[in-house]
């Protein structure tokens, strides 16, 4: 034991035998997330069933100044949840279940340990959508999702997981418990204090139960992949689609040449529906209530893009299961681990016009550094979001030089005025380059939100900003 025998042994009496891990029972996942290396070895691992039990922790914690790292499903690329020597592990995955679907509302009640996956099926099967979606669905949780606020492949049309919380509940540093479970679109009654929570990667809180806003179930769906000559053309392919089909894309992911060939040739089960060697690729989605009504004007629309010479060559899915194979070619993404190891993986987001621009002066300033650098692009573009991730052939993992990468990679994203983070949030990784997005009075407000929410600095420490020791 450690000198923190006092608050394990009330830890201890809190939670049933399977709530608490010590020692050499401490299992190996919980030491870090999907994209980061293996964290040091917590103090322990608390896994809470309830609220209560959140509450509890945290006020233990909070007495003892502990420092807690909140982690959801593990499935985040910022290193945010992984944790460092001494932390204990506050896990909510026993804390899931779907309380209530609301049809009058049209709102979902659900504890913050709830797989994605499992949200969305519930709400299929009473009718409804739940509109946010991304590659970890099965494993990723709903608290995960909210406090990092993720993007997904939706978002163009639905909007970010910000968009979908209306309601939480949310337990702070000193276990005290916030009770807003709103399930009202319009609530303008003072401050949104929500808000503080949904981004905030578990610094400022403990979500632990939402009400989520969902959307009426599309029952009909109309996929194509697309060649392209050029990113101009993916820009006037973007808004053709959304004025032809009156708002009703609901996806449209971009993917260069170099994302292509890689994945097609290098991902098992992963096919090409078009040939290889076009500059551009474009998956586009159309969501609507008529099979055969959108089938036409998905048709159409495509066909006006190839008179307009926006379209090279294009594929239209002719089924469900042709459509995930589709689908297959973005979510690729998640082998890169395994396969094109080791990679810097990058999260951004630019204005629409200068993504272009900004992967051609990547590319020449990566080259610039290390001339055998393999670079690939993809992203969801209309929602100004693009994903890169850079490989040097030939170099262990021991020597990869992640940092001095980073650093070129977030300078020219500075040059373009984007920010360095569009989905994943800031974690550790992207913490010493914050400066490029916040401005120094923002950065000032976030540190006295910090102290005023936690000011024993016991939550998720070191992670997005730094604040002064209490």
């Amino acid at each position: 034991m450690t000198a923190n025998t006092p608050l394990l042994a009330e830890l201890a009496a809190l939670l049933d035998p399977a709530g608490l891990q010590t020692g050499d029972a401490i299992e190996v996942r919980f030491r870090k997330d999907w994209y980061a290396p293996l964290g040091a070895p917590p103090l322990a691992v608390a896994r809470p069933r309830s609220t209560e039990e959140v509450s509890a922790i945290l006020a233990l914690c909070h007495r003892h100044g502990q420092p807690v790292v909140p982690q959801g499903g593990l499935t985040g690329l910022a290193a945010g949840a992984t944790p460092h020597a001494g932390e204990l592990v506050l896990s909510l995955e026993r804390m899931r279940r779907v309380e209530e679907i609301d049809s009058q509302s049209g709102t979902m009640t659900v504890l913050a340990g709830t797989t994605l996956q499992a949200a969305q099926d519930a709400a299929r099967e009473a009718g409804w959508l739940l509109a946010v979606d991304l590659g970890a669905r099965g494993s990723c949780q709903i608290g995960g999702n909210i406090a990092t606020n993720a993007g997904g492949n939706r978002v163009i049309r639905y909007g970010m997981m910000r968009d979908q919380v209306l309601g939480l509940e949310v337990v702070l540093a000193d276990g005290t418990v916030l009770t807003s479970l709103n399930k009202m679109l319009k609530n303008n009654a003072g401050y949104d204090v929500r808000q503080y929570f949904v981004g905030s990667e578990g610094t400022l809180g403990v979500i632990t139960r939402a009400v989520l806003r969902l959307a009426p179930l599309p029952s009909s769906t109309q996929t194509a992949l697309c060649a392209l000559a050029s990113f101009e053309d993916v820009v006037k392919l973007l808004r053709h689609a959304q004025r032809a089909l009156s708002g009703r894309v609901s996806a449209f992911e971009a993917m260069w040449a170099d994302y292509y060939t890689l994945v097609t040739t290098r991902v098992p089960g992963v096919r090409a529906p078009l040939p290889a060697g076009h500059p551009f690729y474009v998956l586009v989605d159309m969501q609507g209530s008529d099979a055969d009504a959108d089938g036409a004007a998905f048709e159409r629309m495509l066909e006006d893009a190839m008179t307009e010479g926006l379209i090279v060559d294009a594929a239209i899915a002719a089924s469900g299961k042709e459509a995930e194979s589709f689908w297959k070619l973005r979510d690729a993404v998640a082998e890169f681990p395994q396969m094109w190891a080791p990679n810097a993986a990058f999260d951004v987001s630019l204005p629409i016009g200068r993504i272009g621009a900004f992967a051609d002066a990547l590319r020449t300033a990566m080259l610039a550094q290390w001339p055998g650098a393999e670079l690939v692009n993809f992203g969801h573009v209309g929602d100004s979001n693009l994903h890169f991730s850079v490989h040097l052939p030939g170099v262990a993992a021991a020597d990869f030089p992640e940092a001095a990468i980073d650093a070129v990679a977030y300078e020219v994203v500075c040059q373009f005025a984007g920010s360095i983070s569009a989905e994943h949030g800031i974690g550790v990784h992207k913490k010493p380059f914050l400066h490029h997005s916040r401005s120094p009075a923002e950065l000032a407000l976030m540190r006295a939100i910090k102290q005023a929410l936690d000011p024993k600095g016991i939550l998720n420490p070191g992670r997005v900003i730094d604040v002064p020791s209490p």
